[in-house]
C-alpha cells in the first residue's frame, strides 16, 4: 500500500510574537508532501515538503506582502522553502522524533521536529487514513530572517522564535486499483 497526503486535512502553520504580548499564525497555502513511509521500520521513513514562499498567509494582506519582500522570504529570488528528512528516531509506538534540513531563503540548518502519530481511522468511503502532528521552535535569525523594529516601550515588533506546527493526514491507496464497473449512459428526453 502507497500513502498520499490528504490536502484538505493538512496544514503547515508558523507562529510568532507580535509586540511581544500576543501570537501571529500564518501558514502556506501551497505546499507539497512526498513521504514514503516504512510501517515495519518507522525511523527509516522518508520525507520531503516543498512550500510555495509566496502562498504564505497570515490573513493580512499587508503583512503577508511584507513577508513576501526582501526583507523576509525573498519570494522573487526565492519562491520555495523545504524541509527534506534525514533519519528518524522512535520514542515510543505514536512519537518519534523526525530530522531534517530546513532551507529558507538559500541557507539550510538542520531541524528536530517531534513527531506524534495521532492513529489510524477508516473513513465512511472505505479508506485508511492515519494523523500525524509535528512541531519544532526554530529562530528566524539563523535563516537571515533579521528585519525588526524596536517598541517604544522594550522589545521588539517580531519574536525571534518561531514556533512551526505542522498537521497531515495521510491516506491508504491499494497498490492495484480494482476497476470500477461500466456505468450505463442515462437517456435525456426533452
Amino acid at each position: 500500500m502507497n500513502w498520499i497526503v490528504d490536502y484538505t486535512h493538512s496544514q503547515i502553520q508558523a507562529t510568532v510574537r507580535h509586540m511581544m504580548i500576543s501570537k501571529v499564525h500564518g501558514g502556506f497555502n501551497e505546499f507539497t508532501v512526498n513521504a514514503d513511509i516504512d510501517e515495519e521500520h518507522v525511523a527509516k521513513s522518508t520525507v520531503k515538503v516543498e512550500m510555495e514562499a509566496a502562498s504564505v498567509n497570515t490573513r493580512d494582506e499587508k503583512r503577508d506582502a511584507h513577508l513576501r519582500s526582501a526583507d523576509f522570504l525573498d519570494v522573487e529570488k526565492y519562491p520555495s522553502i523545504t524541509f527534506k528528512s534525514k533519519r528518524g528516531e522512535v520514542i515510543d509506538a505514536n512519537h518519534g522524533r523526525m530530522v531534517g534540513d530546513l532551507t529558507i531563503r538559500g541557507v539550510t540548518h538542520e531541524v528536530v521536529l517531534d513527531v506524534e502519530h495521532l492513529g489510524k481511522a477508516k473513513s465512511p468511503w472505505g479508506t485508511i487514513n492515519a494523523g500525524f502532528t509535528a512541531r519544532a521552535k526554530v529562530n528566524r535569525k539563523d535563516w537571515g530572517l533579521n528585519w525588526n523594529a524596536a517598541l517604544e516601550t522594550g522589545g521588539w515588533l517580531v519574536s525571534d522564535e518561531v514556533d512551526i506546527d505542522i498537521e497531515i493526514e495521510f491516506t491508504q491507496v491499494p497498490e492495484l486499483v480494482e476497476q470500477a464497473k461500466p456505468v450505463e449512459p442515462v437517456k435525456i428526453t426533452a
